[in-house]
C-alpha cells in the first residue's frame, strides 16, 4: 500500500498556490465520505470488514463537513497519496489555514519571489506551527521573474532563516520553481542548473514526516471495542499503531485505566503474528479490562493522564469564548465534556506578545486551563500530534469551536487525590431520614423563583425534612460577592452554586436553588456536577407577567438602559426544552404552586424522598 502524506499549501495572495498544485498533481479528485482516500478495508477476525471511517483515516479531528469546506483533495503519483490542501491568501482566513493544519504533517510555503517574506506569510507560518506541523518545505515562486537568479534566491532563503530561527523545526526545505513556466516542479529546470535539490514533486515524494519509528515504544488509540468471546479473547480492539510494533504475546498496558492484558491475535487483511507502525489493525486481548473508544494501548506508561491543562488555541468561533463555558473536547479518538475555566492571556500573532484577556473573539490565540469531566490520555505535540491536539465542539451547532495544543498538565489534577470518608452521604441521608434532591429552580426575574422555593422549603420542613435554601441574591452577599453579571461571571456563579449544592447533597440535605441561570449549558452542568439528585423545576411565568410584578423596579431601569446584560431584555433566557417540573405562578397561588411542586417531587422521587414508610402518611401541606 502507498503511503499517505498530508499537507497544505498556504501563502500569501497570488503567491501562486492553486497554480502550482494544478502544476503538480494535474487532475484533481476531491476527497468525499463515499469517495474515500484511506487505507484498504481489513478484515476482522470473523472474516467481516473493518469500516475505518472518513473520520478515522483524517485524525478524527473535525467534522466531515468542516473537511470538505475546507476544499482537501486527494491525489496519488506512481509511489505515493497525498491529501492536499489548498488554503486561502488573504487575511481573513487564519481559521481556513488552522483546518488545513491540522490535517496536516506538512507545510508548503508558497511565496512571490518578487515579493519575498511577508508579515502575512509569517502569521500563516505561526498557525502551522501551532497546529503541529514541524515539516515545511519553502518554494520560492516566480523565478522566471526573477531571472532564475540564484542570489535572489539564497536571500530569500536566508530571510526565511531568520524569521523562522525560534520556530524549532524538523525539518526546512528551500525549492525554487516557476509555476507558470513549470521549471523544477516535476522535473530539474534548465535555467537553474545551480540548483542542487530534488524538484518540488520528487521532495514531496521521498520525504517521511513521521518521525516514530518501529524501534520507539508501542502506542495504539483504540478507535472501536467490540465485546465478544472468541477463541480465548475477550475483546477485539481497533485501531491505527502510532509508533513501535506489537507481537503475539506481548503484554500491553491499557490508558487511562492502567489495566494489564496481553495479546492473544492480531488481524489486518490476515492473521498476523506481528503488526508495525501505521498499520490499522484488529488486537484480541485475552482478558477482560476498562478499555473503550478514545483509550490508549502501550507497551509502558510514558504518556501523561490527567482531567485538568493549560492548553493554547486559535478560536474559530463567530461567537466568543468566555470563562466557564462548557464544550465538547476531543484529543485523539476520545471525545467527552470540557470546561474552560480560566483564559490566562491572549497572544498577539504578529509580536508574539501576552496581552490580558476577559474573552477571545474569532482567529485569536489564547491561552487557557481546561478541565475535563475525566481523565484522558495525553503527550507534547512534537511527540505524538494525535495526543497533543485538541478540538472544542459546539455541543448545540456540532461546530469546531476551536483547534488547539495541550501545553501541561495542571498539578492540581494530578496531585489532589479524592480522599474517602467512612460516613458516606448515604449514611448522612438515613440519619435524616430523607433521599437528598437538589430543586434548581429556574425562571425570569419576577417569575416567582424565590417566593416559590421559599414556600416550597416551609413545605418540606413541616413534613419533618432537612434542608437549604440558596437564594441568588443572599449567595451574591457572600460565596459570589466578586462576581457581576456578564457572561462569564454568570457562567462562574451558576459553577459556584452546583458545587455548593452538591456538597450540600453529600451531607444529606435537600438542597433548594432559587437563580435565573439563564443558559441552557450552565445548567446541564449543573446537572452533570450534581448527578442523579438533580430537579430542573421551570417557573415559566411569562415575561410581561415578570414586567408587571417588577417588585425592584429593574424591569423598568433595564427598559430605559440603565441596567445592561438583564436577562430578558438585554440578555438572552434560553428556557429548558424538557424540564422535569413546569409551572406558572401567574395561573396559581403561591400556596397553590407550592403544593403541586412538592406532589410532583414526591412523585418524581419514587417515593424514595422518605427514608420511612409513616413518613410518607404526612399529608401535604
Amino acid at each position: 500500500m502507498k503511503t499517505v502524506l498530508k499537507l497544505i499549501f498556504c501563502g500569501p495572495v497570488n503567491s501562486g498556490k492553486s497554480t502550482l498544485v494544478e502544476r503538480i498533481f494535474g487532475k484533481e479528485k476531491l476527497i468525499t465520505s463515499n469517495s474515500v482516500a484511506e487505507p484498504d478495508n481489513k478484515t476482522g477476525i470473523h472474516g467481516e470488514e473493518i469500516n475505518y471511517s472518513f473520520d478515522y483515516f483524517l485524525n478524527d479531528l473535525l467534522t466531515k463537513q468542516e473537511i470538505l469546506n475546507n476544499i482537501s483533495r486527494y491525489y496519488e503519483t506512481a509511489t505515493k497519496s497525498f491529501i492536499v490542501t489548498d488554503a486561502p491568501g488573504d487575511e481573513q482566513t487564519l481559521c481556513e489555514i488552522a483546518l488545513g493544519a491540522f490535517l496536516s504533517n506538512l507545510a508548503v510555503i508558497v511565496l512571490d519571489g518578487v515579493q519575498g517574506v511577508s508579515e502575512q506569510l509569517k502569521r500563516q507560518l505561526k498557525i502551522c506551527t501551532l497546529m503541529g506541523i514541524h515539516h515545511i518545505v519553502v518554494v520560492v515562486n516566480k523565478m522566471d521573474l526573477l531571472h532564475y537568479d540564484f542570489y535572489r534566491f539564497r536571500e530569500i532563503r536566508q530571510d526565511f532563516l531568520s524569521l523562522t530561527a525560534d520556530f524549532n523545526m524538523k525539518s526546512i526545505e528551500f525549492i525554487p520553481v516557476s509555476g507558470t513556466e513549470g521549471d523544477n516542479v516535476i522535473k530539474p529546470s534548465n535555467h537553474m542548473s545551480w540548483n542542487e535539490g530534488l524538484p518540488l514533486l520528487s521532495y514531496l515524494e521521498e520525504i517521511e514526516t513521521n518521525s516514530k519509528s518501529n524501534s520507539e515504544s508501542f502506542v495504539m488509540l483504540v478507535q472501536k471495542v467490540t465485546n465478544l468471546k472468541f477463541n480465548d479473547s475477550f475483546r477485539e480492539l481497533q485501531g491505527q499503531i502510532e509508533s513501535g510494533t506489537i507481537s503475539v504475546g506481548d503484554e500491553v498496558l491499557t490508558l487511562p485505566s492502567r489495566q494489564k492484558a496481553k495479546i492473544k491475535g492480531i488481524y489486518t487483511d490476515s492473521k498476523k503474528d506481528q503488526a508495525f507502525m501505521g498499520q490499522a489493525v484488529t488486537i484480541c486481548i485475552d482478558k477482560e479490562v476498562d478499555v473503550a473508544r478514545g483509550c490508549v494501548l502501550v507497551k509502558e506508561a510514558n504518556l501523561q493522564i490527567a482531567d485538568m491543562f493549560t492548553a493554547t488555541i486559535l478560536w474559530l468561533d463567530n461567537i466568543e469564548l468566555v470563562a466557564g463555558k462548557s464544550y465538547l473536547i476531543r484529543v485523539g479518538a476520545k471525545v467527552l465534556t470540557a470546561t474552560v475555566m480560566a483564559l490566562k492571556y491572549k497572544i498577539d500573532i504578529n509580536t508574539g506578545n501576552r496581552i490580558s484577556v476577559n474573552s477571545v473573539f474569532r482567529s485569536e490565540l489564547a491561552v487557557c486551563d481546561i478541565a475535563l469531566s475525566e481523565n484522558i490520555v495525553f503527550d507534547k505535540i512534537k511527540n505524538n500530534k494525535s495526543l497533543g491536539s485538541l478540538s472544542l465542539i459546539d455541543k448545540i451547532t456540532n461546530k469546531t469551536s476551536a483547534l488547539g495544543v495541550i501545553e501541561h498538565s495542571l498539578r492540581r489534577s494530578t496531585n489532589v487525590v479524592w480522599q474517602n470518608t467512612d460516613i458516606t452521604r448515604e449514611i448522612r441521608a438515613q440519619q435524616k431520614c430523607q433521599k437528598p434532591l437538589t430543586l434548581w429552580f429556574t425562571g425570569l426575574s419576577g417569575s416567582g423563583k424565590s417566593t416559590l422555593a421559599n414556600e416550597v422549603e416551609k413545605g418540606l420542613v413541616a413534613m419533618g425534612k432537612h434542608t437549604m435554601l440558596l437564594d441568588g441574591d443572599n449567595v451574591r452577599h457572600g460565596l459570589n460577592k466578586n462576581l457581576g453579571f456578564k457572561e462569564a461571571d454568570r457562567i462562574e456563579n451558576i459553577r459556584r452554586i452546583a458545587e455548593v449544592a452538591k456538597l450540600m447533597n453529600d451531607a444529606g440535605i435537600i438542597t433548594l436553588t432559587a437563580f435565573i441561570s439563564p443558559y441552557k449549558d450552565d445548567r446541564e452542568n449543573a446537572r452533570r456536577i450534581i448527578g442523579k439528585e438533580f430537579v430542573e423545576i421551570y417557573v415559566s411565568t411569562p415575561l410581561e407577567e415578570c414586567e408587571k410584578r417588577d417588585v425592584k423596579g429593574l424591569y423598568k431601569k433595564a427598559r430605559a438602559g440603565e441596567i445592561p446584560n438583564f436577562t430578558g431584555i438585554s440578555s438572552p433566557y434560553e428556557a429548558p426544552d424538557n424540564p422535569d417540573i413546569e409551572i406558572d405562578t401567574s395561573k396559581f397561588s403561591i400556596e397553590t404552586a407550592a403544593d403541586i411542586v412538592i406532589k410532583h417531587i414526591l412523585k418524581y422521587s419514587n417515593g424514595l424522598l422518605f427514608s420511612h414508610p409513616y413518613l410518607e402518611m404526612v399529608p401535604v401541606r
